[in-house]
């Protein structure tokens, strides 16, 4: 499985997300250094809510039906040799000995399981099958404005593959300060925070 050159530079499964969304994120976060101001923004500060109140109420409630038999939750970890970093919401041991990462969404279940969310799932779950070495098949998502609805993803081997590719196109822009092309969704500009200054 390819690797990446090692430097200091890191990358979050948030910035694989912004990067999925357009790659010009990427540029103006970490090349020209102009933050987002996301604290500001309704659904980010409502979804980090809802992980607090999470994680209080569900401490003690073991996900059986899952296969589960060991919840860790909101476990910081890095994988120095793909530059990347993040925190877990939940690290869950399944029977089968394997792990997987489930991951909270302040967002509604429409029947369609969106790139960006996969990507960030197969992104925890490289995060876990670095630092313990067991195998990871499978992750979660709970969809908290859909009754907490827990929909399983399966994770395969080129979803990994996938996923290194990204991290490495991530950091070969913040390495060479290199103007990626924009998304070609226009819609999406719409809403861009960078629309003003993005030509």
């Amino acid at each position: 499985m390819p690797t990446l050159e090692s430097d200091s530079v890191t990358i979050t499964p948030s910035e694989v997300l912004e990067y999925l969304f357009c790659p010009r994120y990427i540029y103006f976060m970490n090349v020209l250094g102009i933050s987002q101001q996301e604290a500001k923004r309704f659904k980010v500060v409502q979804g980090r809510q809802v992980h607090r109140q999470k994680q209080i109420r569900n401490r003690a409630y073991l996900r059986k039906k899952l296969g589960v038999v060991k919840r860790e939750f909101e476990v910081y970890l890095s994988a120095p040799r793909y530059h990347l970093r993040g925190q877990v919401d939940e690290v869950l041991t399944l029977a089968d000995g394997s792990l997987a990462p489930l991951d909270y969404k302040f967002a509604e279940w429409k029947n369609r399981l969106y790139a960006g969310y996969r990507m960030q799932l197969v992104l925890y779950g490289l995060l876990l099958r670095e630092n313990y070495g067991k195998p990871v098949q499978r992750g979660f998502l709970v969809y908290t404005r859909s009754q907490n609805l827990v929909v399983p993803v399966d994770i395969a081997t080129n979803d990994f593959e996938k996923a290194i590719d990204i991290l490495a196109a991530i950091l070969d822009i913040s390495r060479t300060g290199f103007l990626p092309r924009r998304t070609p969704h226009k819609s999406r500009c719409v809403d861009c925070c960078y629309r003003n200054i993005c030509v």
